[in-house]
This record gives structure tokens, sequence and C-alpha cells, in this order.
């Protein structure tokens, strides 16, 4: 009997191919759209995650501990002995590698005029082992240690109407709160793949800036990578203490989901992520259902014609079950196909936000690369089959319980 409704199922199927197709195509489109937005937010999420850890705060910061409450003020002078503190950081296990940074307001002077900008100081030979800082190079080169040299930020090179070989005087707060400048040469361009970067910030070489700032051989603080799988809360809570029984000292260590505006804002942005993911599925659900419908009320004479030759009850039920299980693997497997080869594409040549981002300060790349998820793939998949197939109970038990004749006269 089985056998004898799949055939029947798939001979219905192929008779009229123009409505299969329909039916395909809505569930085809549904399951490539979920996997895409999908695959989107696993991209976006990634992306902010690496921007946060590689820019911002590392998996674990580490600063003096009044440097927080004084931030709004550009405590420059609350700093951290660098040397001291990476002897100790050494000898914890679960650190891969960790940088120095000093963050500083500063004011560029050129032509007699002065605009804003963050000057950030940087070992870049410790970069180099923190993350791929080559890849920030747009145009020229990075600067050299001890040597006044910087790169800047694209859109502020623009702005300011500077290029390579030109020099900027910088203003900034010394951390003996008096006031300094220095000169300094631009020797490249960056490409920061987050676009409040590029409109605001230089980086220079770290020993520079703690001559210009006064700083000695302080740092404003250190950012610390972990290795893969380790608790980064945890880590911080060891390195805090190992560094009060060593020193005497007492530091803001914190891991960089602890640090209360970037992890309440990723926060925020993963349930928007995951809200705007589940509107999706219902209104891609919402396709599918109505499409099967409408495909099995438009067969109602089809369904008197069948229950008048003895096909009644359950075995109808059955027929357009399998009749919806069908096109919904076929157009389910079509749909998630051409998802997974969406994204592979954007995946390697990215998708551009850099104006739909132009002036918003979001710790998001300005080129964003999709990500596949294969559970979520996988689950997309046997969701349309299952929702679209499932589709096909309603309308057909409703017309299973039809009279022969009713169903004939039904227009």
């Amino acid at each position: 009997m089985t056998t004898r409704l799949m055939k029947t199922a798939l001979r219905n199927i192929t008779r009229n191919m123009r409505r299969s197709l329909l039916s395909g195509i809505a569930i085809a489109v549904a399951a490539m759209s979920i996997v895409l937005l999908f695959s989107l937010i696993g991209g976006m999420r990634a992306d902010m995650e690496t921007n946060l850890k590689d820019f911002y705060s590392g998996s674990v910061q580490l600063q003096h501990a009044d440097y927080e409450e004084f931030e709004r003020y550009n405590p420059v002078h609350l700093t951290v002995p660098y040397q001291e503190i990476t002897e100790v950081l050494d000898t914890i296990d679960g650190i891969t590698t960790y940088v120095p940074r000093t963050t500083f307001p500063s004011s560029l002077y050129i032509d007699e005029t002065t605009n804003g900008a963050i000057g950030v100081g940087v070992d870049f030979a410790q970069e180099a082992r923190y993350h791929d800082v080559e890849a920030i190079v747009h145009e020229g080169r990075l600067p050299s240690s001890g040597k006044n040299e910087i790169i800047m930020g694209g859109n502020l090179a623009q702005d300011l109407h500077l290029k390579i070989g030109d020099q900027v005087t910088i203003l900034s707060t010394t951390a003996a709160r008096g006031t300094n400048a220095i000169t300094m040469e631009i020797v490249g361009i960056a490409a920061f793949p987050v676009g409040a970067m590029n409109t605001s910030t230089f980086w220079a070489p770290l020993d520079r800036v703690q001559y210009f700032l006064r700083m000695d051989a302080q740092v404003q603080r250190i950012l610390i990578k972990t290795e893969e799988g380790v608790q980064e809360q945890q880590l911080a809570a060891t390195i805090a203490q190992e560094l009060s029984s060593r020193t005497g000292e007492t530091y803001d260590v914190r891991s960089w989901k602890q640090i209360n505006l970037m992890y309440s804002f990723i926060e925020l942005a993963q349930l928007i992520y995951y809200f705007v993911g589940v509107f999706f599925f219902l209104l891609g659900s919402t396709v599918i259902i109505n499409t099967t419908m409408m495909v099995i009320f438009e067969r109602m004479r089809e369904i008197g014609t069948l229950a008048a030759l003895g096909m009644h009850g359950k075995e109808l039920v059955r027929l357009f079950f399998l009749e919806g299980a069908f096109i919904a693997t076929i157009g389910s497997f079509v749909g998630v196909l051409a998802g997974v080869g969406i994204t592979s594409y954007l995946s390697r040549v990215g998708i551009d936000f850099t104006d739909a981002l132009s002036g918003m300060d979001f710790e998001i790349s300005s080129v964003l690369y999709p990500q596949l998820n294969v559970w979520i793939t996988f689950f997309v998949f046997f969701y349309s089959v299952a929702i679209a197939s499932l589709a096909t109970l309603l309308p057909s038990k409703r017309a299973a319980k039809i009279e022969p004749v009713e169903a004939l006269r039904y227009i």
C-alpha cells in the first residue's frame, strides 16, 4: 500500500510540474534565505569578537586599578609597570601572548588649525605576534621603533588631506598633567577593520609615545591573548591574584566579557540578531505553509475523484503528506545548497558595509565575511522539510472529510 501511494504521489508531482515547481521554489527560497541570514549573523558575531580582542580589550585586559573610575578625564598618568608585570605573566599557564598599549587623546596641528584624533602607542614587534598587524597597512609601511613615525587611519588622512611623507605636529596631555608636542612623519596609511578607527586613530611606536607623554617605561594597559578553551574570566582572576601576591599591587584585570560597555553591546547585538533570525524563520514558515495549503485546496476536484474511486480518509492524508514531503525535501535541499554556495562565495570576497556603517561607532568591520554553521544548516534543512510536510496535514484532513460529490463540485 505504501509503495502504491509513493508511486501515486510521485506521478502527481510530475503531472503538474508548474504547480510543483512553484511550491518547491517557495520552499527553496525560504530555506536559502534562512541559511544566509544565520551565516551573516555568525560572521558578525565572530567579527565583533575578533575586533574586540585584537584592537580593544584582548581576551583579558590589565590596567591600573583606578583607571576605569577616572577614564572620562583621560588619566594618562594611571599606568602600569610593563616589565614587572610581564615577568609574572610569563609564569602563568593559559597565556599565549600579550601586548602593551597606550591610548591617548590628541590634537593634530595642521596649517594653524587643530583636529582631534586618538593616538595609540604600540610595540609593533609584539603586535606581530599578537595578531596580523601587517594586514592593517593599506599603503606604505609600519612605523619603526625609535623613530617619530605614525600610521594613520585612511579616512582620517583623507579628511585632513594628508598623505605618506607628510609631517604632523601632535599635541597632548602628559602623565605629569602638563602639555607636550611632537612632530611625526606619516609612513603608512591604515585600513583598520573597524570604521570608527579609520576616521579617528593613528598608531605610533610605543617608545616614542612613552617619551612624548613622559611615561618612562610605563604603559596604560596590557592586552592578553589566551589559549583555546581557557576560561577567560577564571584566568583573569588568577592573574590578578598572582600579581597581588608577587608585587603587592592591585590591578584591574578582567576578561573581555566582563568589560561592561563592550560585553553589554555584544550581548544586546546577539539578542537582536537572534530576534531577527527567529522572525525570518517564522516568515519563511508562513510562506511554506501558505503555499502548501493553497496547492491542496486548489486540488479539491482531484480529491473528489480519488474519493469516488475508493481512496478515503487516512489514505488521502498520507498521499498528500508524501507529495508535500517529496517537494519539501527537494526544495529544501536545493535552497540549502544554494545558501551554502552563496555563503562560501561571500566568505571569500566579503560584504562591504562601509557606507552603511559610516559614522557609526561599532566594533564591526566594514567588510563582513559570513560564516557557515554546519549544525544550523542541517537544522534549517530538516526544519523546512518538516514544516512543509506537516503543512499538508490540516488541509488534507479537512479535504478527506468532504463527500466525493461535494468535492467534485468544488471550484
